[in-house]
């Protein structure tokens, strides 16, 4: 699941899953106590799952998708990315190598799950060219990995107005 910012593909991929008895929802944002409004979002989203929907908030994806179980919601791989390359210190100009590891390793996970599982990705790649070095950094890492786990996918939609667009 692509799409812009508000672009409603996290409502999309809910109702993807909407007739599961059972769904793990993967919560890869990290929290902050200071940011009021982000901790808004993360309430919205909340309070429209189901009952029934489990949530795990972790960036360790590879290890979720890796095990047998319910359908995944993986919400996001945006966020993911942002939080690994916090870890690996990939927004210094000799970012670790780790990150290569790790996104290496959630790709292979994501082709060799047993799990029904959709992933929401931010397609940042469509608006400007952002001005510093590390917006440069994480939009082609975002862009590679979206291409990197479409390419495995059963399924790629693009969400722009709320309004899907199947790719594959």
């Amino acid at each position: 699941m692509l799409g812009g910012s508000r672009s409603g593909k996290s409502a999309f991929a809910e109702v993807l899953l909407a007739d599961a008895a059972a769904v793990e929802y993967v919560a890869t944002g990290r929290t902050d106590r200071d940011d009021a409004e982000w901790a808004g979002r993360i309430r919205r989203h909340r309070e429209r799952r189901p009952p029934t929907w489990t949530t795990v908030e972790t960036t360790d994806v590879a290890a979720v998708l890796a095990v047998d179980g319910p359908p995944v919601l993986l919400d996001s791989v945006t966020t993911w990315l942002a939080g690994v390359m916090d870890d690996c210190r990939s927004w210094d100009d000799e970012p670790s190598g780790d990150l290569g590891e790790r996104v290496d390793a959630f790709v292979a996970a994501w082709s060799r799950s047993p799990r029904r599982a959709v992933l929401v990705s931010d397609e940042v790649g469509l608006g400007v060219v952002p001005e510093t070095v590390a917006g440069r950094r994480f939009r082609d890492a975002l862009g590679s990995l979206n291409q990197r786990l479409a390419a495995t996918a059963d399924e790629a939609v693009l969400v722009v107005a709320g309004m899907p667009l199947r790719l594959r």
